[in-house]
């Protein structure tokens, strides 16, 4: 045993010592996780630890420590100089005195003491400076083993010199020291709880507490007391070397290798004893991202213990270090209860000691990848612990052990992460899988976790397969504690352990495993699933399919589900079945494998399905529970549509006619669905098909391969015809269709376009015309329905092309019929409680078809030579069509020939279609308001500007047809039957057009002309008086619509034709007197009159014959002074505009009328007469001039009649008037007296 050390710190010193230079202090090799040591290369350590600084790859090679360092005569140990070679030897008890002095000062620098920041800057660089003497110290003693003992040799009975003794005792003395200094040190756990607190010290600054060195320099002791160890045992040449003086003394054995063994049991055990403290702060869903070391110099000492114990065992019977770790962690598991319980059971005091374990080898096993300088290897040979893991499967797999749901997902968590890096093994998975066979109907859910972790059963065979697909990835998840329960886990680890095995092996390892999970499938087992084992079920089978042989497993699935009573499972369980089913499809067509076998079984179930929903009618609970099954089946074959890449792995077995059983039965959001899902198989199979046939070259095999194709998607498409086709053709006559319809109905076109060989006999031998004929322009079909069929198929230039190549000339026509009665019926039918969103959509939908009918080259030559800009027709259906009626309007006016004219009638007839037929609803339901608008703003724009069209005989009963129906209803001409108010104020609005239209026709047309006429003032008479003010007011007569029709801006032919026929309905229907009695809303009458006189440019000699003597008899009859005013303004303005007449004509026509108005009212009305003719001869004297005989002969005819002699009043009038009258005048007067 080493002497007390005490006494002079004063070393022995030689006589020459002072004349040679002392060594420059190395930098010895240390534990540091302080930031200023980094290494800066990418490296994990710093620059100056045992890995980086290649400390510990010297040692496993037996090479020098330090081969740079102590080459001069002396070294400098704790501030002291030493002869290099032979100072261990000589003052082995002063050193290690020394060194514990030093430990003993360095630890009273650790007491807590309250100083202010320079004094901890000085104790810094104090603890500092005293590490780095100890830790010199002992990588001295290292160096001076390796260069400077020599190794044993026989001792002879020749005396030897008293070094040469104190050399040969020096290996025994050093395992007495190394011993007594681990005795001194302590073990790392039992380090007061301030010092090992420096483990946690998370932010390193330039000053450091005492604390932080002295637990750094009791790491540097404890691996470098084995590093003192292992170079003397190399140096000793495997000779056992005894601490003599330590057996006589205590009786007990102790050499160098039973010291080393036992300071890495130690260590190990100190290590643990750190990872469990920081075990007990670990969440179990963080278990894999929480490191299990606080520090980077405790993961520097694991991974040198690591390396160090496995160089051992190489080559002597030490044991490995896995095999230590293991020994520790089975007396951590067994407890302190057992006799012989180990340390660590009393030391490690840990409540969950088999998560620890867990937790410990799945951290532990990486340290592998990181070689001896500390550098990390991604391809390298890491050696396994599956002896011990199976071991650990069993306990966490034990019933008896009470494992909880949360507990278990870390243990496979760090299984699956161990699966990752060791070789395979399949018994882990059959330990496994004895546990879950026996749990299939568990949820394996955790109640903290709330919602996310509730037991989910897969609701499509994709998500099913989806979850399998994630089982079976390398792509490690980061949530996976959260995401997978465990038995999703294990299915991981049980796909990653067959595939590595099969990579490994060469032969798969399906023949193994496979009879421990089929054997456990039996009648009651199967009969005994719920509906999440029945998912558990499913899961493992279609992993199996994936992983292993796929149509193996498939056959067993098949003849496992027989064992399944349908009487006795549930709807879910009956959905899930077919989910599942589905799922081994998919994996059928992603392996190109043919689906029939499986697709008949699976379509049969639908058939019988399909007919018992169709029967089934008043119990709506049965029919929702049917279709929860047929929905399953629909979006079962949607996905293997969409996953299959070519469509001939016999997909069609899946269409059968249960589809055209189930249709009829559907509500309206089941119909959908069915349609969504034929939409898919539809665009599907026609894309497939188009991109087969334009497969590169025209070999043989390419011919032969394409043949097959074809007959495998003309089964397909006869499928989808046969099924569902004869359903759609009738759905397109209901009134409230659903719009997928139309979306489906396009896809089908598109298909009997590709595949015209595939479309029943019915719709042959064009199929794409007789769908267009269908769906595009049958009138019976809904507006929404059509338009949006055709904002399908119109942008498709290949109709276009079709159309050209069959000389079908219509299909523009027809087209552009079928969008203007879109247009017109857009009102049609709409639910009164349609929002604004779904309004605006189905405007917008109609905008685009708009779009499209204008880009029709037939459209576009129309409104180019109709000169309508795009712009004008852009933002609303509604004024396009109008824009459309003016430009065609415009076309046929700058037509030329007959033969053109008659051609251009034909084909507008056709675009117009039966379009009374069109807006009948709204006249028959007399609304909606928007319904009637449009009606007559369309039909008014019409008959205005097609007015030369509709006066040829082609088009001729046409406008009888908008006469009778729109104008002149039978309701009109009933006294108890008025007019709504809606369609009143429609006709208003659009009188003006129907108006100026019917005048251009009544003149041009020769046949009808006096129909129309005749018509025109019968919708005069009817419409004047109901839009006449009972008054008139200021601006009202300007807005009467048969004025707004006179008022033309460039006077024609056809307003002074319209203006004569109304003047002449207004002369005999209001402005007629009864006896004396004036007619009603006399001063409105005569406020229209004399706005359109004073309106129009010119007036002519039948205005003068209408009108003048109505006026006229106004003047003598009527007394009310605006009708008298409104009168002189009437007469004055027909006087003034006839004097314009150059031809005499007109004035000849005012003195007839004068003349007979003068004979026939001058006896009653003498003096009224001639007030009157005052006023004409202001305005035109010679008109009065010339009608002087005339009067003279009435007065004396009147003088006469009385029979009292003259009259003098009368006569002094008369004489008033011609002195206004001239020379002409003052001849008459003297004839007259």
């Amino acid at each position: 045993m080493t002497q007390d050390f005490s006494g002079s710190l004063t070393p022995p010193f030689s006589p020459y010592l002072p004349d040679l230079l002392v060594d420059e202090t190395c930098r010895a090799p240390r534990f540091s996780c302080a930031p200023t040591s980094c290494s800066g290369n990418g490296n994990t350590f710093s620059s100056s630890s045992y890995l980086s600084s290649g400390s510990l790859k010297r040692l496993l090679l037996r090479l020098d420590p330090s081969p740079t360092d102590y080459e001069s005569d002396t070294v400098e140990i704790f501030d002291f100089p030493w002869v290099a070679e032979t100072a261990l030897v000589e003052s082995t008890d002063l050193l290690f005195g020394l060194f514990r002095q030093k430990l003993d000062i360095l630890e009273n620098l650790c007491q807590p003491l309250s100083l202010d920041p320079g004094q901890l800057s000085n104790i810094h660089i104090e603890a500092e400076e005293i590490r780095s003497q100890c830790v010199q110290f002992l990588h001295y003693v290292k160096v001076f083993i390796y260069r400077f003992l020599d190794p044993p040799q026989k001792m002879d009975t020749i005396p030897v010199h008293p070094y040469e003794e104190l050399e040969a005792q020096l290996p025994s003395k050093l395992i007495e020291e190394l011993h007594g200094l681990r005795l001194y040190l302590g073990h790392l756990c039992e380090l007061p709880n301030n010092i090992q607190a420096a483990l946690q010290l998370q932010h390193h600054g330039k000053v450091l507490p005492a604390s932080w060195h002295l637990l750094h320099l009791h790491f540097d002791v404890h691996w470098s007391i084995l590093e003192i160890l292992q170079i003397l045992g190399d140096k000793m040449q495997g000779q056992i070397v005894y601490a003599h003086e330590y057996i006589n003394l205590i009786g007990e054995n102790l050499t160098n290798v039973s010291l080393i063994e036992e300071l890495c049991e130690d260590l190990l055990c100190d290590l643990i004893y750190y990872a469990a403290n920081r075990y007990a702060q670990v969440r179990p869903s963080e278990a894999l991202n929480d490191q299990i070391y606080h520090c980077i110099c405790v993961k520097e000492m694991w991974i040198l213990l690591l390396q160090l114990l496995d160089h051992r065992s190489k080559g002597s019977s030490s044991e490995s270090f896995w095999i230590r770790v293991n020994k520790l962690l089975k007396s951590l598991n067994q407890g302190s209860n057992s006799m012989e319980s180990h340390r660590i059971s009393k030391t490690v005091q840990c409540k969950d000691p088999l998560g620890l374990s867990w937790w410990l080898i799945a951290h532990l096993s990486p340290l592998y990848t990181f070689d001896r300088n500390g550098n990390r290897e991604e391809a390298v040979q890491i050696s396994s612990n599956w002896k011990f893991i199976e071991d650990l499967l069993k306990k966490s797999s034990d019933a008896q052990n009470g494992v909880r749901e949360d507990e278990l997902r870390m243990h496979l968590q760090c299984c699956l992460s161990l699966c990752d890096i060791w070789e395979s093994n399949l018994t882990a998975g059959t330990i496994l899988w004895e546990y879950f066979s026996k749990n299939l109907n568990s949820s394996f859910t955790i109640r903290w976790l709330g919602l996310q972790t509730l037991a989910c059963v897969s609701k499509s065979p994709c998500s099913m397969l989806e979850v399998v697909r994630s089982c079976c990835t390398d792509k490690p998840s980061l949530d996976l504690y959260k995401s997978d329960n465990s038995y999703l886990i294990f299915l991981r680890i049980l796909a990653r352990l067959m595939k590595k095995d099969k990579e490994s092996r060469g032969a798969h390892p399906w023949k193994q495993i496979k009879g421990r999970i089929y054997s456990k499938f039996h009648q009651k087992k199967m009969q005994e699933l719920t509906e999440v084992g029945l998912q558990h079920f499913f899961i493992l089978f279609l992993l199996l399919a994936i992983v292993a042989d796929t149509e193996d497993v498939a056959s067993r699935v098949i003849d496992l589900l027989q064992f399944l009573v349908p009487g006795h499972l549930s709807t879910s369980q009956r959905a899930l079945l077919w989910r599942g089913n589905f799922a081994f499809l998919l994996i059928y067509v992603e392996k190109n494998m043919d689906i029939s076998a499986l697709a008949e079984k699976l379509s049969h179930s639908f058939r019988e399905t399909a007919k018992e929903f169709l029967v089934t009618k008043g119990d709506f609970g049965q029919k929702h529970t049917l279709w929860t099954l047929l929905s399953t089946y629909v979006d079962g074959v949607q996905e293997v549509f969409e996953t299959s890449h070519n469509l001939q792995l016999s997909e069609e077995k899946l269409l059968n006619d249960g589809f055209s059983m189930m249709l009829p039965a559907c509500r309206e959001s089941e119909l959908c669905s069915v349609l969504n899902f034929l939409q898919t198989a539809v665009a599907r199979l026609r894309n497939i098909h188009s991109r087969s046939i334009q497969g590169p070259g025209n070999n043989s095999s390419h011919a032969q391969t394409l043949l097959v194709v074809k007959e495998h998607h003309l089964a397909v498409a006869n499928g989808l015809w046969r099924n569902f086709f004869p359903f759609l053709k009738n759905l397109r006559l209901s009134q409230t269709p659903p719009s997928q319809l139309a979306d489906t109905a396009a896809g089908y076109t598109l298909l009997a376009l590709a595949m015209p060989n595939s479309a029943p006999p019915e719709l042959q031998p064009q199929p794409f015309v007789s769908m267009f004929q269908l769906f595009g322009w049958d009138d019976m079909i809904t507006p929404q329905l059509v338009s949006r069929y055709l904002n399908h198929v119109l942008p498709n230039g290949e109709f276009m092309d079709a159309f050209s190549g069959i000389g079908y000339s219509s299909f523009q026509a027809l087209s552009v019929r079928t969008w203007i009665r879109c247009v017109l019926q857009i009102y049609i039918d709409q639910p009164g409680g349609t929002d604004s969103e779904q309004k605006s959509s189905i405007m917008e939908q109609l905008g685009e078809l708009t779009r499209l009918v204008f880009r029709l080259p037939e459209v576009e030559n129309l409104l180019s030579k109709g000169q309508v800009l795009p712009l004008s027709y852009k933002q609303d259906p509604r004024s396009a069509l109008l824009q459309f009626i003016k430009a065609a309007g415009v076309m046929y006016g700058r037509l030329q020939t007959l033969a053109e004219k008659s051609a251009m009638v034909s084909k507008c007839q056709e675009y117009l279609g039966d379009v009374l037929k069109y807006i009948k609803p709204y006249l028959t339901k007399k609304g909606p308001p928007e319904g009637l608008q449009i009606t007559y703003r369309t039909i008014g724009c019409l008959v205005r500007y097609w007015a030369l069209m509709l006066a040829t005989s082609k088009a001729q009963q046409l406008l009888f047809r908008i006469i009778d129906f729109l104008l002149l209803p039978h309701a009109l001409f009933h006294q108890d039957k008025n007019l709504p108010p809606a369609m009143l104020s429609n006709i208003r609005e659009s009188l003006p057009q129907f108006l100026q239209g019917l005048s251009i026709i009544s003149r041009q047309s020769q046949a009808q002309g006096a129909y129309v006429k005749q018509q025109l003032r019968t919708i005069v008479q009817q419409y004047f008086g109901r839009f006449l003010p009972s008054v008139p007011s200021a601006g009202a007569g300007g807005n009467h619509p048969m004025l707004l029709a006179l008022s033309d801006t460039l006077e024609s032919q056809h307003s002074v034709h319209l203006r004569r026929i109304i003047m002449q309905v207004l002369s005999e229907n209001y402005l007629q007197f009864r006896g004396n009695a004036p007619p009603p809303r006399l001063a409105s009458v005569l406020s229209f009159i004399f706005d359109a006189l004073n309106k129009s440019k010119n007036i002519d000699t039948f205005d003068a014959e209408a009108l003048l003597p109505s006026v006229l008899k106004c003047l003598i009859l009527v007394n009310e002074p605006q009708v008298r005013k409104l009168s002189a303004e009437v007469l004055q303005c027909i006087i003034e505009n006839c004097q314009s007449d150059q031809t005499g004509e007109t004035a000849t026509t005012l003195a007839s009328v004068l003349r007979k108005f003068i004979q026939e009212n001058s006896l009653l009305y003498d003096q009224h007469i001639f007030g009157i003719l005052e006023t004409i001869s202001v305005l035109d004297q010679p008109l009065v001039i010339s009608l002087i005989p005339t009067i003279t002969q009435s007065l004396m005819d009147s003088e006469h009649k009385r029979g009292l002699g003259r009259n003098a009043s009368s006569r002094a009038a008369y004489r008033r008037l011609l002195s206004l009258l001239g020379e002409q005048g003052q001849a008459a007067l003297q004839t007259l007296d």
